[in-house]
């Protein structure tokens, strides 16, 4: 292999009026000295992990989010540009992307870190401050857009931005796995509809990483690469270029779900090439075509990059990033009913290979 050949992101941060950051990504330097005139309170967060202890996993505990913004009209829109006489999350008068702290976060450095050893009444449950980070990242300036028709260069930027985040999101004291999200439609759970996704700096490893870790430790062979070599060769590939496969996955649990690998093993992101961050523009750019003219009717979906954990186990890991809808046909939803969500076993409404055929039947405009 060649000389690898990594972007050098422009960026400039800067403080909102309660004191959290605020990052602008830019394709050329751009002066970015706005400043924010709001009085704001200190972000107050009361957040905490607590262990299941029959299932294993940590779940946050974040009561304060009940009042967090809730789909406002669009001229009150947070993640506009500011205008005169009205300042939202975004200083700036325009931008390309920014990123910023998020004002009602699930996680965050200032968290009250009070709390109990363990849950009242029950000393099988273990507390800790719901320490970690939550940030806001959103993708364009222009509120009745959707990543599915930012073009190139501004769908790169943003791979560049998620790049950058993942590195300073790693490098934060207890930090164990960075989140890359996007959650697109308001039938996902929306409160915004402004263009933008999240990024969660999470202080254990969420469950399905573990999950797939212990898969991964208990094959006898390479899973990531078997699977991957599979399915390049198999019936449901719906997109591909010379450094990414778009797939429906054989056992997918979503009525539309596909899950797009680079060729090469990277842990992250962060550790993508020029040129694979633009192969992956190609194939993302036209398999969110594909959700979008699927049916007749908007395509909600969820985009999640499942990335390396920050410390042990990056060596085995291969990014992917999965892309799932709950639309399973006009007008109707999957919904998570009994057995998902009282057993966790799911029940698919479609089938793998039909939902292959019928995104590559898709004609995009």
């Amino acid at each position: 292999m060649g000389l690898l050949t990594f972007t050098i992101v422009i960026s400039t941060t800067r403080h909102l009026a309660d004191g959290r950051e605020i990052v602008y990504f830019d394709a050329v330097p751009t002066p970015r000295e706005a400043v924010d005139p709001r009085e704001l309170p200190p972000v107050a967060t009361a957040s905490q992990v607590r262990w299941d202890p029959l299932l294993g996993e940590w779940v946050v505990i974040a009561a304060h989010r009940q009042t967090r913004t809730f789909l406002p009209p669009a001229d009150q829109c947070p993640l506009c540009p500011s205008t005169p006489g009205r300042a939202t999350e975004v200083p700036e008068a325009d931008y390309e992307v920014a990123v910023f702290e998020n004002r009602f976060p699930s996680l965050s450095t200032e968290v009250d870190r009070d709390v109990p050893v363990h849950a009242e009444g029950n000393p099988l449950v273990t507390l800790r401050p719901g320490e970690g980070r939550c940030e806001v990242i959103v993708f364009t300036s222009d509120h009745d857009r959707s990543f599915a028709d930012l073009g190139r260069d501004r769908a790169r930027l943003v791979v560049d931005a998620w790049a950058h985040r993942t590195q300073a999101l790693s490098a934060l004291p207890g930090v164990e796995q960075v989140y890359l999200f996007e959650n697109h439609g308001e039938e996902i759970g929306v409160t915004l509809s402004h263009p933008h996704g999240q990024v969660y700096a999470y202080p254990f490893l969420a469950p399905r990483v573990q999950r797939i870790l212990g898969q991964v430790g208990a094959y006898e062979g390479d899973l990531f690469a078997d699977v991957l070599a599979a399915e390049r060769s198999g019936p449901r590939v719906v997109a591909a270029n010379d450094h990414w496969t778009a797939f429906v996955p054989a056992a997918a649990r979503w009525p539309y779900e596909l899950q797009l690998f680079p060729h090469r093993r990277v842990p992250d992101v962060a550790a993508l090439t020029d040129e694979e961050r633009d192969a992956f523009v190609e194939v993302y750019l036209d398999v969110l075509g594909r959700f979008a003219h699927r049916f007749d009717e908007p395509m909600n979906y969820i985009s999640s990059w499942n990335q390396a954990p920050v410390h042990a186990g990056r060596e085995e890991w291969w990014l992917h990033l999965q892309l799932f809808s709950f639309r399973r046909a006009p007008g109707k939803l999957k919904y998570l009913a009994g057995s998902e969500s009282g057993m966790g076993a799911f029940v698919s409404d479609t089938s793998p290979e039909g939902a292959a055929e019928a995104l590559r039947a898709v004609v995009l405009p």
